[in-house]
C-alpha cells in the first residue's frame, strides 16, 4: 500500500481521516436527500395545511382565559339581575334614562346589559383576545418553533387572527343572547321602551338588538387591530391588552372635553354607543355609518402596520 492509500491521522487534533469512510457518507448523503417540490421546498409540503383555524380555535377555547372570559359574560346578566332586586329600581317607569328602565321589559334589560359593559369591559376582551395572541407565543418561547415547522408569518398572523376575531365576536354575541333569556324570565317579553317615550315592539326590538350587536362587533374592530398591532410589538401578553385599554380609555375621557368640539368625532370612541339609536321608532342611521367608517378605517391602518411589523420583525423567541 503507498503513502497515499494510507488512512491519515492528525495527532495533534485527535481526527482520524480515512478517504473510504469519506466515500461513504458522501454517497449516503448523496441518496438521502429530501426530494425537492417546484417552489423550492420539500416535497409534499403544503403551507396551506399548517397551522388549521379548527387546531387554533381549539387550543384558543381550551385555554383557562378564554373559559373564564365566557363564563362571566354569561353570568353578567344574573348579577345585574341580582344588583337590580337588592336595589330600589322600579318597574315598567316610562321616564329617565335607560338604567331607569331596566326592569321595564326584557329588551330595555338587553339594552341596559351592553350599555354598561361597553365602555370598558367589551373592549376589555377584545383587548385581551387579541393582545395576547402573538405576544403569547413570545413569551412561551414557541415562535420560533412554530417559523421553523415553518407556518408562513403572513398565514400565522392571519390564523391567529381569525382565531381572536371569532372568539371575540363568540363573546359578544353571547352577553346580549343570555341577557334576552335572563330578562324574559324575569321582566317579561315586552316592548322596548326609550327614554324619549317611543316604544318598540318585542319582535323589532330584537332585530334592533341583533343590528346593535353586529354594530358593536364592527365598531371595536380598531381595538382588536390595535391589540394586534402591539401583541406583534411585544414580547409581554400583559403590555399588549393594557396598551391597547389604555388607549381605549384615553379616547373615552377626551371624548368627554367638549371643549374639543368637532375634533371629538375623530376619537375611535366617538361613535361607540351609535347603536343605541336603534332603540326607536324612527332610526337615524347617521351615526352609526359615521361609526362604521371611523372603525374599519381605524382597523385597516392597525392592521396594516401590524402586518408590516411582524413581517420585518427579528423572531428571537
Amino acid at each position: 500500500m503507498s503513502r497515499t492509500d494510507e488512512p491519515r491521522t492528525h495527532q495533534d487534533e485527535g481526527v482520524h481521516t480515512d478517504p473510504a469512510a469519506l466515500d461513504e457518507l458522501t454517497a449516503a448523503g448523496a441518496g438521502g436527500g429530501a426530494d425537492v417540490g417546484p417552489d423550492g421546498g420539500v416535497a409534499g409540503y403544503r403551507a396551506s395545511a399548517t397551522l388549521s383555524l379548527g387546531v387554533e380555535l381549539r387550543r384558543q377555547l381550551s385555554r383557562r382565559r378564554t373559559q373564564l372570559v365566557l363564563a362571566l359574560v354569561a353570568l353578567l346578566p344574573v348579577i345585574l339581575v341580582v344588583a337590580f332586586e337588592i336595589g330600589d329600581a322600579e318597574a315598567n317607569r316610562r321616564s329617565g334614562a335607560f338604567i331607569d328602565l331596566a326592569t321595564a321589559s326584557a329588551p330595555n334589560f338587553v339594552v341596559v346589559a351592553l350599555l354598561v359593559s361597553g365602555s370598558f369591559l367589551l373592549p376589555m376582551i377584545v383587548a385581551l383576545y387579541f393582545g395576547d395572541t402573538i405576544a403569547s407565543e413570545s413569551s412561551w418561547s414557541s415562535m420560533k418553533y412554530l417559523l421553523a415547522i415553518p407556518v408562513p408569518r403572513h398565514r400565522l398572523l392571519r390564523q391567529k387572527a381569525v382565531a381572536s376575531a371569532l372568539l371575540s365576536a363568540l363573546t359578544l354575541a353571547l352577553l346580549p343572547l343570555v341577557a334576552v333569556v335572563v330578562g324574559v324570565i324575569w321582566y317579561g317579553a315586552g316592548e322596548a321602551i326609550s327614554p324619549t317615550g317611543d316604544s318598540v315592539s318585542f319582535g323589532q326590538s330584537l332585530i334592533a338588538i341583533g343590528l346593535g350587536t353586529v354594530y358593536i362587533i364592527i365598531q371595536l374592530s380598531w381595538v382588536a387591530a390595535l391589540g394586534l398591532l402591539l401583541s406583534v410589538s411585544t414580547d409581554a401578553p400583559l403590555g399588549a391588552v393594557g396598551g391597547t385599554v389604555l388607549v381605549s380609555i384615553l379616547s373615552q375621557i377626551l371624548d368627554q372635553i367638549t371643549a374639543l368640539g368637532d375634533l371629538r368625532e375623530f376619537l375611535p370612541t366617538h361613535f361607540a354607543m351609535a347603536w343605541m339609536d336603534l332603540i326607536a321608532t324612527d332610526v337615524d342611521w347617521t351615526d352609526m355609518a359615521a361609526g362604521v367608517f371611523s372603525a374599519v378605517t381605524f382597523a385597516t391602518v392597525f392592521g396594516l402596520l401590524a402586518a408590516r411589523r411582524f413581517a420585518t420583525r427579528d423572531i428571537t423567541s
